[in-house]
């Protein structure tokens, strides 16, 4: 039952346990028993927290299935960038390595209200920074299709538990892609969500717009199970939206055909390999196949770039810019230049900041009502060797470039669209290849029911990858 169970869909699980056919202590039992059998070799879930969910579990055998929420006991792992009271959060660094919050974020809270139990930490990148999942606590993370590779970052763990059985559900978070790059290198889905749909929080910046929590899964349907169990407004955010009149569950199974979208390779921004454009233009021409008006276009997004660097920098340097003088030596090198560049953000630079957000999303908002989706890849390259810290790294690339890699996605989240990511085919290696769909503004809902199409139009189911060790 352990094996069967964790094969199945989050949707089918929760109606299992929603009709009392599977327990809460069944689902634990199933993530644990192949956590111990995978994360060896995976690394995805450092931080496990079982007693706290059990005692959780316990807590919602005692009440009617139909009251435990829209999850009704489905166990889920929360980014350990995201504090969950009780269990060590570290964040990924060294100087949080001992750090136990006493209240959890309001996103857990939500989670949790909504019958998810949370059973562990997924890994990290120091404190978020950049797409590959390593840090100085944990160490490495690996892609359960190719243990040599990254699952990318910053949610990597998120994507590769997911990817490898150990989860059915994963919370993310995305600044330059966290949510996206992971998604598209371990073969799963991901909503990025527009900003305040999502309830998060308390934090130094609450109404900042480009760093948005979001639900993980391994397909559409999943996908909309969670951004049901998370969406919502809470008095603690800074940013919040209420609830959308129609669930995203309804969306989804409610599939609906794009008339016209538009498609680019690059977003006129950034180089993109050749075997990502490829897999990605195949995945066009199954679209074209199916009657959709495809057009080579993309917004003007030439202010994207200082729209997301000084944003981004000034986060950090909010973040861990007071501690600076004390935390260089413990810090990874691209997370001190980033504080460092923060720092020095002056008024000027801060004044044409938000003169060009402005400026990148009335273009792309006004871009979109043109067409239903803007679709592009959801990462430039294909996952590369888990040593490599960032594409470039090995041939001398400097720090201060060290998320230039991932400008597909940074240029999208200075948009503030909503973006679904799913998997559009694989590689000649067989590596997993990803989209972005690019909504319009608030617009989940109906992203959702497109996603669901296209998705059916791929013809990509999910599968469980059984990982094979190394030779």
């Amino acid at each position: 039952m352990t094996d069967d169970l964790i094969r199945l869909s989050a949707r089918d699980v929760v109606a299992g346990l929603a009709a009392g056919d599977v327990s809460p202590h069944d689902a634990l039992d199933a993530v644990q028993a192949r956590i111990e059998s995978v994360d060896p070799l995976v690394n995805a879930l450092p931080t496990r927290c079982f007693d706290r969910a059990r005692g959780h579990a316990d807590r919602l055998i005692s009440v009617p299935p139909s009251e435990r929420g829209l999850l009704a006991g489905l166990p889920v792992p929360i980014k350990d960038l995201t504090p969950v009271a009780g269990v060590r959060t570290t964040f990924g660094s060294r100087l949080m390595q001992d750090f136990v919050p006493e209240r959890s974020d309001i996103i857990v809270e939500t989670v949790e209200s909504q019958g998810g139990v949370v059973y562990a930490m997924s890994n990290t990148p120091e404190f978020g920074a950049g797409g590959n999942t390593f840090n100085d606590v944990f160490g490495p993370t690996r892609n359960p299709h190719d243990l040599r590779l990254t699952p990318g970052g910053s949610s990597g763990g998120a994507a590769a538990a997911l990817a490898s059985g150990m989860a059915w559900l994963a919370q993310g978070s995305d600044l330059a892609g966290s949510l996206r790059t992971p998604a598209s290198f371990c073969g799963v889905t991901s909503l990025r969500p527009s900003p305040g749909r999502i309830a998060t929080g308390p934090t130094l910046m609450p109404f900042q717009v480009h760093s948005q929590q979001g639900p993980m899964a391994r397909d559409i349907a999943d996908l909309a199970l969670f951004a049901d169990a998370m969406v919502g407004e809470s008095p603690r955010a800074g940013l919040g939206k209420p609830p959308p009149q129609q669930s995203f569950r309804r969306a989804a199974a409610s599939p609906q055909s794009p008339q016209r979208v538009a498609f680019s390779v690059d977003l006129g921004v950034t180089d993109t390999t050749l075997e990502v454009a490829e897999v990605c233009n195949r995945a066009m021409e199954a679209l074209e196949r199916d009657g959709i008006e495809v057009v080579a276009d993309h917004p003007n997004l030439s202010d994207a770039e200082v729209a997301f660097d000084v944003p981004r920098a000034l986060l950090f340097a909010a973040l861990l810019g007071d501690g600076l003088p004390h935390a260089r030596e413990v810090l990874k090198p691209e997370l001190v230049w980033n504080v460092e560049r923060g720092l020095a953000v002056d008024g000027d630079a801060v004044r044409a900041s938000i003169a060009a957000q402005a400026r990148v999303f009335e273009l792309a908002a006004d871009f979109m009502s043109d067409y239903d989706l803007l679709i592009c890849p959801a990462a430039n390259v294909l996952p590369f060797p888990v040593e490599e810290r960032y594409v470039g790294y090995s041939e001398g690339l400097p720090v201060s470039e060290y998320y230039r890699w991932l400008t597909i996605a940074a240029a999208v989240t200075a948009t503030t669209l909503p973006v679904i990511t799913m998997p559009c085919g694989r590689s000649e290696t067989g590596l997993p290849v990803g989209i972005q769909l690019i909504g319009r503004a608030h617009g989940e809902s109906r992203l959702f029911s497109l996603a669901s199409h296209i998705e059916k139009v791929l013809g990509i189911g999910p599968a469980v990858v059984d990982v094979v060790p190394p030779d």
